[in-house]
């Protein structure tokens, strides 16, 4: 048999594997049944990716496409606060708001997500009324119990930010054994509306996660989005925005991997008017035989005059067998702008963990303490108190193993 033909042969069969499951659902209403159908197709058409594909070279999810998965719900645990309100998907799809209306990309271009449209069970859509100010985090959490099979979730998230409101989410991701997380997430924020939105993923280190994040931002909105990475075996974060004239948006990112995980991350910050500004920083943290990827591309529309744009991408590598792949790109249409992009790769400072030692601090402990110091610049920024508190315990802990 060729190589040719045992790819095809691996790809029919992967389909069928699919394909089972999603005629396994029982049929949804009409409207829901018809957003199904178009995402199973998609799905179909696409395939999985390859590291023949450009946006995919350095990730291969190979170990996604050949297991099989028994689809499940996703365990959605919604904390709404007063003032938010919790509206049937139906309603939101009549709308003309809902479910990959507010982005060419989802399904389009991305096979992840238009599995996740086949697989529509359990959507959460959430709406934060114009000019309301929400105290409190919205808190969206998926947790998946251990199963003896392997299985997998399609979690579906739409938040409705109405004009000159103000809210915080926060998004979690944990789980228990061998699990597929294939998450979308869409939320459309209207003119002058704030959001500070959070996404940590603490899944199983035997668990895959595929997570797709679409922003669409409406004119003077102001949006900031934190994610942290820390577990899971083979990780893929897409964060995509798209700004509107005087719109403000800044994406940072942590990921910590060790041993043989594997964690990619893709921005894009699509500068689509004039006088928006945008600010990105990731940071990594590899240890082991861990692989990192960060892509990070921002675009500047030919209309998007007065842009202002600044995008940097730093890691420290604690071991010789530690890989990161780096890609910031600027693509740029405009003439009247300013953008700055940059990316750096490093070890732990040598001298200040002398300095340390010097003063009676052990030699695991200085590493710890100078890699924490690394993350710390992330974590400053977080603005919800408990979760601020509690990732700052997380990562002691976790930068204390790694200093065994």
């Amino acid at each position: 048999m060729t190589a040719v033909s045992e790819q095809t042969k691996a790809f029919s069969e992967q389909m069928a594997a699919w394909l089972a499951e999603f005629t396994r659902q029982p049929k949804a209403e009409p409207w829901l049944q018809q957003l199904r159908d178009a995402g199973f197709q998609r799905f179909a058409e696409l395939g999985f990716p390859t590291t023949h594909d450009e946006e995919w070279r350095f990730t291969n999810v190979a170990p996604i496409a050949r297991a099989a998965f028994r689809v499940i719900r996703s365990s959605r645990v919604l904390g709404l606060p007063a003032g938010v309100k919790e509206i049937s998907p139906k309603d939101a799809l009549a709308s003309g708001a809902a479910f990959d209306r507010n982005s060419g990309q989802i399904p389009a271009q991305n096979a992840f997500s238009a599995l996740n449209t086949a697989f529509l069970d359990e959507i959460a859509v959430l709406e934060v009324p114009a000019g309301a100010v929400i105290e409190k985090p919205i808190e969206i959490t998926y947790d998946i119990p251990e199963s003896p099979d392997a299985v997998a979730v399609h979690p579906r998230t739409l938040v409705l930010v109405g004009a000159n409101a103000q809210c915080t989410i926060v998004e979690t991701f944990k789980g228990a054994g061998t699990y597929f997380t294939n998450a979308v997430t869409e939320i459309v924020v209207r003119q002058s509306a704030v959001v500070d939105h959070y996404k940590v993923q603490q899944e199983s280190r035997r668990a895959y996660h595929v997570a797709t994040m679409q922003v669409t931002l409406g004119r003077s909105a102001n949006f900031s989005s934190h994610s942290i990475s820390l577990g899971g075996a083979l990780v893929r974060n897409d964060a995509n925005a798209v700004l509107s004239e005087g719109t403000a948006a800044t994406l940072n990112g942590l990921y910590l991997v060790n041993g043989t995980q594997h964690i990619d991350n893709h921005t894009v910050i699509d500068h689509a008017k004039p006088h928006g500004t945008s600010h990105e920083l990731y940071k990594g943290v590899l240890d082991g035989k861990a692989v990192a990827v960060f892509n990070g591309r921002i675009i500047v529309r030919k209309d998007a005059q007065k842009t202002d744009s600044k995008q940097t991408n730093k890691n420290l590598v604690l071991s010789d067998d530690a890989m990161i792949n780096t890609k910031p790109e600027l693509q740029i249409l405009a003439d009247d702008v300013r953008c700055t992009h940059g990316a750096t790769i490093g070890q732990l400072d040598t001298e200040a963990a002398f300095y340390l030692q010097s003063r009676g601090i052990g030699r695991q402990e200085a590493r710890s303490m100078l890699t924490y110091a690394f993350a710390q610049d992330i974590l400053d920024r977080i603005k919800v108190p408990a979760l601020k508190e509690s990732l700052e315990k997380t990562l002691f802990e976790k930068f204390h193993e790694y200093a065994q």
